[in-house]
């Protein structure tokens, strides 16, 4: 991707379309998240950053999705630190466009930092491939519950 232009939202597309196309099988999720088990006695995963349809978060999903190695649909994985940081490396040149936010790059930065800082805590990639799927497993009902007017069920 280091022949791409990092700089505009017309580069940041083109690279999402390359790298999309490496995926066998892609299909962009409505939504899709990261999030962390609690460093309390909470049950409840926590999700920094939410990405739902619409949030022109499309390269984010493409970066996680590789990383992760999610080919589309509904689906849960397990995070590692060195996963998520393959994550951050690849979506980090994004930053070279003025004036586009990188909220993901700022919660996987967090949760990478919790992950290292407290060991007892574990990540998780969700995608939601389409909001009537099924409920793949009590990550993905937490971070549906995320969305507004929407109660999951296992």
């Amino acid at each position: 991707m280091a022949d791409h232009d990092w700089t505009t939202p017309e580069g940041l597309a083109a690279i999402r379309d390359a790298l999309a196309s490496t995926i066998e099988g892609w299909r962009e999720p409505v939504a899709f998240g990261v999030g962390l088990t609690p460093a309390s006695s909470s049950a409840e995963l926590e999700f920094p950053h939410v990405n739902v349809a619409g949030s022109r978060a499309g390269l984010s999903a493409v970066v996680l999705a590789k990383a992760v190695g999610h080919p589309g649909g509904s689906a849960t994985y397990p995070v590692t630190a060195a996963q998520l940081q393959a994550a951050i490396d690849a979506l980090a040149p994004a930053e070279a466009c003025a004036g586009v936010r990188h909220p993901n790059l700022a919660a996987w930065r967090t949760a990478l930092a919790e992950l290292e800082g407290n060991p007892a805590r574990a990540a998780y990639a969700v995608f939601v491939g389409d909001l009537d799927d099924a409920v793949v497993d009590e990550a993905d009902a937490a971070f549906r519950a995320t969305f507004e007017g929407h109660a999951p069920e296992l």
